[in-house]
């Protein structure tokens, strides 16, 4: 079977309160099983939060006692990857009976990693990619990811992977991931401008697969009440006004944009359909020239600390 039924799922974090964005989460699953789902894709940090507006108090050459206790704040809302959070998503995978993509704040130590994570139906969790560059003061509070955390995924569903947010302009990136064959394309984001929706139907349409992009939709009202972020105090002020989107191999829309509101975008896609759009422009096969252009991936995964037993003790290597 080639066709698949696909969503988007266009919602806001409860910032800094992650059993209540859980709850919430549990409720959205439960609207894309009800469209029938095999694959869900959630938004950019939607566990953990995306803290729009924050500084953390940093200014070149200086921090403030403040900033560090909103990093503490912060940190505390990130999740484990052996914590009980991640067995939860995967329960609600497993209740969908689909694959499901979900943006989240990895806490590994004190360092906090934007992170994409993938669910089986069975609810395994079967892969995760680092954010490779945080964006600007992103990477006050985020570190980078690297190479060994760039999976394409083969599944019933296809061949599926995923780049967050402005990730999806790097052109080395994107080729690696046209060079694993890829046909489904998940960009969770929190970029809600227009130009957003044009760069998501470049990437369809020069990748050859089907994209599908859920941004967050956050109001003050998912903001804690000192959360001095926001202009002004009405519940209902938009923070991040939402723009998911499903686009085909072709860069036609077939799903959104949608603002305004969270809510679930599905579409039935059909892979045959990558095929069709790679007859004449294949990237990453016909369309690519190897004898005049290369590209490496280190797929290393990169620790501060190295452990090695192989070094010869001290007096092992006099000559004999």
């Amino acid at each position: 079977m080639r066709q698949h039924r696909v969503a988007v799922v266009q919602a806001g974090t409860t910032l800094f309160d992650t059993p209540r964005t859980l709850e919430r989460m549990a409720a959205h699953c439960d609207a894309a099983k009800g469209e029938g789902v095999e694959l869900a894709v959630f938004p950019e940090a939607y566990i953990g939060g995306y803290p729009k507006g924050l500084d953390f108090g940093a200014r070149v050459g200086t921090r403030t006692p403040q900033g560090r206790e909103d990093y503490l704040r912060y940190w505390r809302a990130a999740i484990d990857m052996d914590g009980p959070e991640v067995r939860t998503i995967g329960g609600f995978a497993a209740d969908m009976k689909a694959h499901l993509v979900t943006g989240v704040i990895e806490r590994d130590g004190t360092t906090l990693y934007c992170t994409a994570l993938f669910f089986g139906p069975d609810g395994a969790l079967i892969g995760k990619h680092r954010k490779l560059m945080p964006t600007a003061s992103e990477r006050l509070v985020w570190g980078q990811g690297d190479g060994s955390t760039l999976p394409v995924l083969d599944t019933p569903v296809g061949r599926i992977g995923a780049a967050i947010c402005w990730e999806n302009y790097m052109p080395p990136l994107r080729q690696a991931m046209y060079a694993r064959g890829i046909e489904l394309w998940c960009a969770p984001t929190v970029d809600e401008r227009d130009i957003w929706q044009a760069s998501m139907r470049h990437i369809a349409y020069e990748g050859r697969m089907f994209m599908l992009s859920a941004c967050q939709y956050m109001t003050r009202a998912d903001a804690p009440d000192d959360y001095a972020a926001f202009a002004g105090e009405d519940p209902a002020t938009e923070r991040i006004k939402g723009g998911s989107i499903i686009v085909n191999p072709m860069g036609e829309v077939v799903a959104g944009p949608l603002h305004g509101r969270e809510g679930v975008l599905a579409a039935t896609v059909d892979l045959d359909d990558v095929v069709r759009g790679r007859y004449d422009l294949d990237v990453a096969g016909h369309y690519s020239r190897p004898d005049v252009f290369t590209l490496q991936v280190d797929t290393t995964p990169r620790s501060q600390l190295v452990v090695r037993t192989d070094v010869p003790a001290a007096g092992d290597d006099d000559p004999v």
